[in-house]
């Protein structure tokens, strides 16, 4: 008995455990995607200066600083009257994946607020609106009392060569309109920010940030160059605003987070994370000691950072400077951007970037300029792209991509989900023409129930041993109802002599359980299943709920706090044909205990199961990815299949027994006896 109940609470923690990873996965609310999408419209070309930072008097006239550096307390840059935009790269009204090496795969809008990125939408991916489609925007301007850009150059630190420190104040770089320069190059953009000493007059340090595209990559390039203007000495250190913005992805679950990644000596690339929900609790709790992402190897360096959501990600390297050992930017510190009203679908994060001491000449001297480089990628979290190019296959930037692996490690489910996606792509190549990411979905669940056949016949025999075991259980049990270990004793003989045990029924669930689970995270993160449909008319996107038509009369209630959240503005049919395939293949289970049809209270017990879980999981899936729907039902309709082969088999087999065949026991050997025929005539 201790066994049994062993066994029992085991599967159930199991279970439970299962259950509370999909409900944390699936019951977050869905985005707004318009008013966030509102915030974020800027056009190409001068716009006003929407800052008040910074006064401005006129247009030439220098702006001294709100928060100056304390050694060099007089100074001073010339702002420009007004806001430059400029875009480079472009999107395309045919927003698809291509391989064309001429067409771009992203456009950066970069404004002269900062020199930095204002917004970045993506060529070959479409937003979530449904009814004008339009390509995504990645990044957009953060808000927290004011705005922040990506990439923006924030505080810039300046002190004399001989000083030991720098003061405690910083010049805002970000509070600048920084001077566009033109160039002839086509795909480049330069900006100019001359601080000066407004006492003498002279000039002190001047920062140029020069950007670039190119086709066919997803890489955006930013030179950081800093020109000593005085005749002293000078060092400097930058403080650069990394991206942010990003929007959620995922219909349901927030799955975005900001990744920190160093190479070790020993292990190579390893990364340390936070997701968004967590920075937001911690920041109520005022808990922000993880906000470092540091490493626990004081040998870690360096190496990138991203911030990321379920699909797409934005991934800032410093290019590394020959000579030195420590990359030139270092990771420094999470941020958190809360939504105006609180709502915590708009609530945003990003980090900062602090670059290494930079030791500057006097000017006209050899040293008085110093350049630097990063590279931002800009694109999806896709394996296939991250291996075809060495500088992201060797610095690991698939780690970006979430595998959520329930209640098995990530380092058991990653390796087998990443060859399931592989397995999955190269089906649809082979379908040509045909290719249908639905119907490779089906097909992955029939051939793994296929493979995994025996082990699941396996467990449904022992199964069905434990429960016609039945009757035999409960006279034991009358039996020795005063003598516990009496009765143990003797359940564990008839186990052995029936040759069953509670534990080989079970176990091949779990051996099986860390391949289900890989199949269903591979569903679930794959970048291609993103806007793949499986029918003209239905599932058009196998990221998104199947969405058949939308319920009257919803709209007006969706707009209650709270309640609105929960009610479900579309007729999702997908959920429910799960539950009724859930409902049938519960009715065709057998009886995992010997005690279920003798005792009364597991006979309700399971009835109830029966009845529950063809409702709960529709309850909790129903406005889940299509595609995770289609893979859950196409499995629990395998199964029901699967079940039916294997009670046929059985009733077979026990018809064969009783007409021609011994049973025996293990004691046996655990074979059938087959009766030898006799022969026609005696030699």
């Amino acid at each position: 008995m201790k066994t049994k109940i062993a066994v029992i609470t085991g599967v159930s923690v199991f279970f439970l455990l299962c259950a509370a990873q999909i409900v944390h996965t699936v019951m977050r609310h869905p985005q707004r995607a318009k008013a966030m999408a509102g915030r974020l419209v800027s056009l190409a070309g001068e716009v006003e200066n929407p800052g008040k930072t910074v006064t401005v008097e006129e247009a030439g006239e220098p702006v001294e600083a709100d928060a100056v550096q304390t050694v060099y307390p007089q100074l001073a840059a010339v702002s420009a009257k007004k806001e430059r935009i400029i875009a480079l790269g472009a999107v395309y009204d045919d927003i698809k994946r291509t391989d064309d090496p001429e067409k771009y795969k992203f456009r950066v809008e970069l404004t002269s607020r900062g020199a930095a990125v204002k917004t970045a939408a993506l060529s070959e991916f479409k937003d979530r609106n449904t009814e004008h489609p339009a390509p995504l925007v990645l990044l957009a301007p953060l808000t927290n009392g004011r705005t922040a850009y990506s990439l923006a150059s924030a505080n810039l630190w300046i002190a004399p060569a001989e000083a030991q420190s720098f003061g405690t104040k910083a010049f805002p770089l970000d509070k600048l309109n920084w001077n566009l320069v033109e160039t002839e190059a086509k795909d480049e953009a330069r900006f100019e920010a001359v601080l000066s000493n407004a006492v003498t007059g002279g000039g002190m340090v001047r920062v140029i940030k020069t950007y670039r595209v190119q086709p066919g990559s997803y890489d955006l390039i930013c030179e950081v160059a800093v020109e000593n203007l005085s005749d002293q000495p000078l060092k400097t250190r930058m403080l650069m605003q990394g991206p942010g913005g990003i929007l959620l992805e995922e219909v349901r679950q927030d799955t975005r987070r900001v990744v920190a990644a160093y190479e070790i000596p020993k292990t190579g690339i390893e990364t340390r994370a936070l997701d968004f929900p967590s920075i937001r609790k911690k920041v109520k709790k005022n808990d922000t000691e993880d906000f470092t992402l540091a490493h626990r190897s004081s040998e870690a360096d360096f190496v990138w950072a991203a911030v990321t959501n379920k699909y797409f990600t934005a991934i800032v390297r410093p290019v590394p400077v020959e000579g030195q050992e420590r990359a030139w930017l270092q990771f420094g510190g999470v941020q958190y951007y809360p939504a105006p009203g609180q709502n915590e679908d708009e609530h945003n994060g990003s980090f900062g970037m602090t670059s290494e001491v930079a030791a500057l000449a006097a000017a006209g001297q050899e040293g008085s300029v110093q350049s630097c480089s990063l590279q931002m990628y800009l694109g999806p979290k896709d394996k296939k792209i991250f291996e075809k190019n060495d500088t992201y296959r060797s610095l690991k930037y698939f780690q970006t991509i979430d595998f959520r692996g329930c209640c098995c490690p990530a380092w058991m489910i990653a390796p087998m989900a990443f060859g399931i996606i592989w397995l999955m792509n190269m089906t649809y190549t082979l379908m040509g023409p045909l290719g249908n990411y639905g119907v490779i979905i089906m097909f992955l669940v029939f051939v793994v129930r296929l493979a995994l056949h025996p082990i699941t016949k396996s467990s449904q025999v022992s199964m069905m041993k434990m429960q016609k075991l039945g009757p035999k259980m409960q006279e034991i049990q009358k039996k020795y109802a005063n003598n516990k270990a009496e009765m143990n004793k003797q359940v564990m003989a008839m186990y052995r002599e029936m040759g069953v045990s509670p534990v080989s029924g079970m176990l091949p669930m779990f051996l099986q359980m860390p391949i289900w689970i890989a199949l269903w995270t591979a569903v679930n993160t794959s970048i291609d299943l993103r806007g793949a449909g499986f029918l003209p008319f239905w599932i058009t996107d196998l990221s998104m709920p199947d969405q058949l038509f939308a319920i009257p009369f919803v709209a007006q209630l969706r707009t209650i706090p709270y309640i609105g959240k929960i009610i479900p503005g579309y007729f999702n049919l997908l959920p429910i044909l799960m539950g009724v395939v859930m409902y049938f293949q519960q009715k065709l289970m057998p009886a995992s205990q010997p005690g279920t049809q003798t005792n009364p209270q597991m006979a309700q017990q399971q009835k109830m199961m029966m009845i529950m879980m063809p409702l709960l999981f529709p309850v909790m899936l129903y406005s889940g990815p299509s595609g995770v729907n289609l893979y859950i039902m196409a499995s629990i309709g395998a199964g029901v299949i699967e079940q039916k082969v294997i009670r046929k088999h059985l009733k077979e087999k026990d018809e064969q027994e009783a007409i021609g065949k011994v049973p025996v026991t293990a004691k046996t050997g655990g074979k059938i006896k087959k009766k030898k025929p006799k022969p026609f005539f005696k030699g």
